[in-house]
């Protein structure tokens, strides 16, 4: 007999319970998802704006969406801007003198940014 592929899961959203399918394996993936979710729910329910539980939904959904694209965007911003950083510093015809200004750019860049790479 085959292993299951999904197993189901009950949480807690703002306060209703729901039974979501899950992989096996990713029950900590979808549980972390549930307290965002959860989190972004209340949080809207309790600025007392809106009160229906399906526009809170709408308006969750769409602030963790925008959230994530923002995320994507940094990303993809940090990832060009590494790989053109380094097609300098790979290049043999750059001036060292330009090259000591990108290499101490970087540094300084990367002291800016911290640990958690924001700059803000």
């Amino acid at each position: 007999m085959s292993k299951p592929t999904s197993k189901q899961v009950e949480v807690q959203i703002m306060g209703q319970s729901y039974l979501l399918a899950c992989p096996v394996g990713g029950e900590s993936a979808l549980l972390d998802a549930v307290e965002r979710v959860d989190t972004a729910m209340c949080r809207i329910r309790d600025a007392g704006k809106v009160k229906a539980r399906d526009r809170i939904a709408v308006l969750a959904s769409l602030n963790l969406a925008f959230e994530l694209s923002q995320r994507e965007a940094d990303s993809f911003q940090a990832s060009s801007f590494g790989s053109e950083a380094s097609h300098l510093s790979d290049a043999e015809d750059t001036d060292p003198a330009v090259q000591a200004r990108v290499d101490d750019l970087i540094r300084r860049l990367d002291s800016t940014l911290g640990v958690d790479g924001q700059l803000l």
